[in-house]
């Protein structure tokens, strides 16, 4: 039987023994890959000592490089700099919040892949964690694999993922101010028209499949028996393509969608 380790069940522990991780930096029995090899860098924005200790001693054991910080002060500070590859932040910090931390930083375009943590796990509470910024959200307890998995996904997505303003052609899409425009011309966009528009200008000249938009922008893993895409699709192109504009939506018959700049 595979056992999982479970995080934020216990409260804080003894000290650590010499040759564990100590808080804020990594010693040799957790070195990595081999020497050489690329190491990701983490910034662990966490309060609480215990948590930060084992999750530090996770990620340090399989090859990444870790930062803590303590408070939110200190986090915030070490998130301006910019210098990790990933940020796991924790919700509910002394001096600063975690959701405050992670709009400072949007504002001054750090754009590094941020998990949110926290023992609020409500709908609203997750939807204002991704709002704020974080680009995944997991409420405590949880399983340290699962962090681990979560942490790995989020560095896999393609480096584009990062920027902040998107521009295909006359279209541009800002994703810190939430706003679109073509040309001199403002489009007012629903979050889902938002996101999807979001998701095909990452994917300009691409053949975009339905199953392709329902598993990306709606996250089902399977294709409903819906006309769903369709009649997103039809709202968004009749805002994207004015009257007397080029169109830049094309549908391909019996495949999918294609955003490309006028010619």
């Amino acid at each position: 039987m595979v056992h999982e380790t479970v995080i934020g069940l216990t409260s804080a522990s003894e000290s650590l023994d010499q040759g564990e991780v100590e808080l804020g930096r990594q010693t040799e029995p957790y070195a990595g890959p081999d020497e050489g090899s690329l190491m990701s860098r983490v910034l662990l924005i966490e309060d609480d000592a215990e948590t930060a200790r084992e999750i530090m001693a996770e990620l340090v054991d399989r090859g990444f490089e870790v930062d803590w910080a303590a408070t939110g002060i200190e986090g915030l500070d070490k998130a301006r700099a910019g210098e990790a590859d990933v940020m796991i932040v924790d919700r509910l910090l002394p001096g600063v919040d975690g959701l405050t931390i992670i709009e400072v930083a949007r504002q001054e375009r750090v754009c590094k892949p941020v998990l949110v943590l926290s023992a609020l796990g409500a709908v609203d509470d997750r939807v204002r964690g991704l709002r704020a910024g974080g680009d995944d959200y997991l409420t405590k307890p949880f399983a340290i694999q699962e962090l681990i998995a979560r942490i790995e996904a989020l560095l896999r997505r393609p480096s584009e993922n990062r920027d902040t303003v998107l521009r295909v052609g006359p279209l541009e899409l800002d994703l810190l101010s939430r706003t679109a425009k073509r040309g001199d011309r403002a489009i007012d966009l629903l979050p889902r028209e938002f996101r999807l528009l979001e998701y095909m200008m990452r994917r300009k000249d691409q053949l975009l499949t339905r199953a392709m938009l329902f598993e990306e922008v709606w996250n089902y893993k399977f294709v409903p028996q819906s006309n769903l895409v369709d009649v997103h699709m039809g709202r968004l192109r009749r805002k994207v393509d004015a009257t007397n504009e080029q169109p830049m939506i094309h549908s391909v018959r019996r495949e999918g969608f294609i955003l490309r700049a006028p010619a």
